[in-house]
């Protein structure tokens, strides 16, 4: 099995069957292995620094009813919000302050949130703070829309395409969103010029090894510039409740065979990861991440942006985030460093 580690590394590819034989026959010993090679990776393109984004969830709105999804439109529980323009340059101004270069816009699929409102938005943030990049991560748009966002000067693009594989794709999601336009989107996005991000859950109801293999695949194909991946992790509102929350342990060994895939790879240790173990974000690192992303959200809506359960850090201010987040590295020998954090191959 070290073998075909040690060829991933060298060639950033292999077989299916390759890929399925690893991801099944891992062991804690094959694991300790691959991370010792992904840190390796990750040090040879980022040296030591870890990226630091400001995640500003901005809408808990949406339109659709994604089965896992705790802001899902018919969860009735949860108190809908939508920050202002104000609220959302408000939110930029502090960050700038913090040294963050990077602003995430994230929400649900709000509509309400039009191309001329996220264009208004967007040119507004650039003119204020020209050092910073953008980053957009709402959903399915429209070509035209998507080229409107980029006219603007947002530079990167999240959409997390869950999973690979169209049959399962129906099984976490309503019939109206298909993994076919969810892939069409990403290659819009590419062919128009973002940085793109795509992503997975690890653990999803029904998922299986060759779901897992078929990511790894299309994303080999996609060839994005970030991967977002975290562990499923249920939600009370949904109709997941009741399912089994994905593993630390196989979102550790799919994040260091990612960082051998995509050896410049944007590799974030999610809020997710934090979420299942207290020392989750560190282990993300220590299996190849590079990106960390604390809320910059205004406090009082944190607890309505509840993607799944039990999420972290939905009480602390900007500035608690940032430097626990900042002691946390610094814990384990990584630096957060004050940049834009572009992809290696725009630097």
């Amino acid at each position: 099995m070290k073998t075909l580690i040690d060829q991933l590394y060298v060639t950033q590819q292999l077989e299916p069957g390759e890929f399925r034989a690893l991801i099944a026959g891992r062991t804690p010993e094959l694991a300790q292995y691959l991370f010792e090679k992904s840190r390796q990776v990750r040090m040879e393109n980022y040296g030591n620094e870890i990226y630091m984004r400001g995640l500003i969830e901005f809408t808990n709105y949406c339109k659709n009813d994604c089965y896992y999804c705790g802001i899902r439109k018919s969860n009735a529980e949860i108190q809908r919000y939508r920050l202002t323009k104000k609220e959302i340059l408000a939110c930029c101004e502090a960050g700038h302050d913090l040294g963050f270069r990077t602003f995430v816009l994230q929400g649900g699929e709000d509509f309400y949130f039009s191309n001329e409102k996220m264009v208004g938005i967007i040119g507004s943030i650039k003119k204020q703070y020209p050092d910073c990049a953008i980053t957009l991560s709402i959903g399915e748009r429209s070509h035209e829309s998507y080229q409107a966002f980029y006219n603007a000067g947002a530079e990167r693009y999240l959409l997390r395409h869950e999973t690979a594989d169209p049959a399962h794709y129906q099984m976490l999601h309503p019939p109206s969103l298909t993994a076919a336009n969810r892939k069409a989107c990403l290659f819009d996005l590419k062919q128009i010029g973002f940085q793109v991000g795509c992503g997975f859950m690890v653990g999803a109801p029904f998922q299986t090894v060759d779901n897992l293999v078929e990511d790894l695949i299309f994303i080999k194909e996609l060839q994005p510039h970030m991967v977002g991946i975290g562990p499923f992790i249920p939600h009370h509102a949904t109709p997941f409740a009741n399912e089994a929350g994905g593993s630390l342990e196989l979102t550790l060994f799919m994040l260091g065979l990612l960082r051998l895939l995509l050896p410049g790879g944007l590799l974030p240790a999610t809020t997710a990861l934090g979420t299942i173990d207290p020392k989750g974000r560190e282990l993300g690192i220590l299996a190849g991440a590079n990106v960390v992303m604390p809320n910059l959200s205004p406090v009082s809506v944190r607890n309505n942006y509840m993607l799944y359960d039990n999420k972290i850090c939905t009480g602390d201010e900007a500035a608690e985030c940032r430097f626990c987040m900042q002691n946390r590295m610094e814990g384990i020998g990584y630096q957060v460093v004050v940049s834009r954090g572009d992809h290696l191959s725009l630097q």
